[in-house]
């Protein structure tokens, strides 16, 4: 008989990791790509060209799309691999406590990234030590509960969506969130003000404490309050959350909520002052518009009531002490974070939308910095910094910032009482079309910058130093052209409303209809009448 062929070979981890890190560039060249062809599409509206480019580009995302997949599929290891040494521990455990427990397991052919399954281990040998320890009666006491003589810890996982859920349920005694709280207390984890305010849910979460433990006696097992904390501290590693639900005589649930790959990952991106941010998906429960009156706040925290319950807020601009340049007006957006069952909310000026984004090192100068858990480069070719949704929530009791006065002490800052409170700026490489630029808005009483080139008025833009009202750009210039500078400003959330009028001796449909692509307000063409300019400014700033 002819020998069997072999199905399978062994390829070093460092091969496929190399392989994870080449699809990774390859997911940005095609969030690059896609935002080009965007570009195009709006240039060249109409154009046949334009179908077969579209063809190209989403066969090409397609394919993308499908060997990242296969690579993914490549790097998994079913996590029968971790589960696989759990019964001979709990029978040991269990031999040890004098107790009978049975270790039920399914799903243990649930496929996780390898370098996943090595981290996720550690955690659950310390959650089944806890629920064997704490969590299931001795024979006597089960008894006496009207249940039966052995106890059962089932170890379930499955999939759902773009995670992992990892499931240990134990029909134990539950836990007793007043005797944690209690506890908490004598440790001075908690003020008492804290223990009457605080729920059962987040008493739970209480046992993840550094030096918490409930054991009454230090034992091989338990006592020593090493533990929980790094079970909370190694899943949030893994960008993962750990959520847990009991009732006391019943049992407990501890589920553990892991992402399928560390690399690549949905991200809602934000803008915060002139600065943009990718928060994980998984961590954002909602994103809202409120009003600034919504905001209020009691002995020092920002809180916002939301539905029927009250959430702490934060700017995210405070936690990274990005300079505040300009407020978002009435409205300000939320984006509602969770982990297990902290909620925070972090107001943002801005939301861009959702985007996969591949997670890229900060390298080691960089590596430490508090609330950010890495970079990624995003379609237009910009390093985008990813928030650190764990960290995040400590930074935030940290925050000492009346958002609410800041905000309105900001608007009334702003509010403009006379013409010469109104900035306008002029961009023109030619000293005398400023010069005339300039005696025609004499009347006005505006108070004019000028700019030789596109360059020279970026600059002024950035550094934040002047609150412009309106800008007069000329379109031929060196270094930048007017075109180029237009679509440079409109890229500034703070800008997206400022009007840029084009002041040219180009006259053609064409190049207005660029203008106007480029996001100019307003086009005037060369030679023109100095009360045409005047009238032209005082409408676009509203100064009638």
């Amino acid at each position: 008989s002819a020998s069997a062929v072999e199905q399978t070979i062994r390829v070093e981890v460092k091969r496929l990791d190399n392989l994870m890190n080449l699809i990774g560039e390859l997911v940005l060249g095609k969030n690059r790509l896609l935002k080009i062809y965007d570009d195009v599409e709006e240039r060249y509206e109409g154009e046949k060209f334009l179908e077969e480019l579209n063809q190209v580009v989403s066969a090409l995302s397609l394919v993308t799309t499908d060997i990242q997949l296969a690579v993914m599929k490549t790097r998994m290891l079913p996590i029968a691999k971790v589960f696989n040494k759990f019964p001979r521990m709990v029978r040991d455990l269990s031999r040890e406590l004098g107790k009978q427990i049975d270790l039920e397991i399914s799903g243990e052919e649930t496929e996780l990234d390898k370098s996943i399954v090595e981290e996720i281990g550690d955690p659950l040998v310390h959650i089944i030590r806890n629920s064997c320890d704490h969590g299931v009666e001795s024979p006597k006491e089960r008894l006496a509960a009207g249940k039966p003589e052995k106890g059962i810890i089932q170890l379930k996982a499955y999939n759902e969506g773009n995670h992992i859920v990892v499931e240990i349920v134990d029909d134990g005694k539950g836990i007793d969130a007043l005797a944690v709280k209690m506890k908490a207390l004598e440790r001075g984890l908690i003020t008492e003000r804290e223990v009457d305010s605080m729920s059962d849910k987040e008493a739970y979460s209480l046992i993840f404490k550094p030096g918490f433990s409930m054991a009454k006696q230090v034992t091989n097992v338990s006592g020593r309050g090493v533990g929980m904390d790094v079970v909370k501290t190694n899943i949030e590693k893994l960008n993962g959350i750990i959520d847990i639900d009991s009732e006391v005589g019943k049992g407990t649930i501890i589920k553990l909520k892991i992402p399928l790959t560390l690399a690549i990952i949905q991200s809602l991106l934000v803008g915060s002052q002139e600065e943009f941010y990718a928060i994980p998906l998984a961590s954002v429960k909602e994103t809202v518009r409120v009003p600034v009156d919504n905001i209020y706040t009691i002995e020092g925290k920002n809180v916002l009531r939301l539905r029927d319950e009250v959430l702490s807020l934060v700017r995210l601009s405070d936690l990274f002490g990005v300079k505040q340049v300009f407020e978002s007006g009435d409205q300000t957006y939320v984006v509602v974070i969770n982990v297990a069952d902290s909620k925070l909310g972090i107001i943002v000026d801005s939301l861009i939308g959702q985007e996969e984004i591949v997670i890229k090192s900060l390298g080691n100068y960089l590596q430490n910095i508090r609330g950010i858990a890495g970079g990624t480069i995003r379609g237009d070719g910009k390093v985008t910094l990813i928030v650190d949704v764990g960290m995040i929530m400590d930074m935030a009791k940290e925050i000492k910032v009346d958002i609410r006065a800041s905000m309105e002490s900001n608007s009334q800052m702003a509010k403009k009482e006379k013409p010469s409170d109104y900035k306008v700026l002029i961009v023109d490489d030619s000293k005398m079309d400023r010069t005339m630029m300039q005696k025609s808005l004499e009347p006005i009483g505006v108070t004019v910058i000028e700019a030789t080139n596109g360059i020279e008025a970026l600059n002024i833009i950035k550094s934040g130093e002047h609150s412009l009202d309106a800008m007069l750009i000329d379109i031929e210039m060196p270094r930048m052209d007017g075109y180029t500078l237009a679509g440079e400003i409109r890229k500034y959330s703070k800008y997206r409303n400022l009007p840029l009028i084009a002041v040219t001796s180009r006259t053609s449909k064409s190049d207005r209809l660029r203008g106007v692509e480029a996001g100019m307000t307003e086009y005037i063409t060369k030679p023109y009448s100095p009360e045409y300019l005047e009238n032209v400014v005082r409408k676009n700033i509203k100064l009638v």
